[in-house]
């Protein structure tokens, strides 16, 4: 008398393995260019956000911009909420330089090719490069 055993066969579930890890070797480099897109776009936009507090700034004040980001933080209602300067965030790390008649704010990736793809910097007047 046989018995007839339910369940699956090694080489049945060998074969599963193998193509759960082929389609996780596609989808994880393209998740990991969508990250360092996203970082990307964030970075731009905190330096616009930066930027334009501070030409906000300076039209509230007679065209003198912020001497330091305490005077964007620090106002009510503040300019900005946030004190980006000098910190990581999302991979990049945040620079300001704060001047009498001038400002420049630039985001650095911690990691190139890992966190993002190039430092982005916004100086007065809104101008942004990469």
């Amino acid at each position: 008398m046989k018995r007839h055993q339910k369940g699956f066969t090694l080489v049945e579930i060998m074969i599963v393995v193998a193509i759960i890890a082929l389609l996780a070797a596609i989808a994880i480099p393209n998740l990991l260019r969508a990250k360092i897109s996203a970082n990307d776009a964030l970075a731009k936009s905190t330096l616009r956000t930066l930027s334009t507090a501070s030409e906000t700034f300076a039209t509230a004040n007679n065209g003198n911009y912020p001497g330091n980001v305490t005077s964007l933080t620090g106002a009510t209602p503040p300019y900005v909420n946030t004190n980006y300067c000098s910190q990581t965030i999302s991979g990049f790390l945040y620079s300001c330089t704060f001047g009498t008649g001038s400002y420049t704010f630039s985001a650095a990736p911690t990691a190139v090719g890992t966190s993002g793809t190039t430092t982005y910097t916004i100086t007065t007047g809104g101008i942004l490069t990469p």
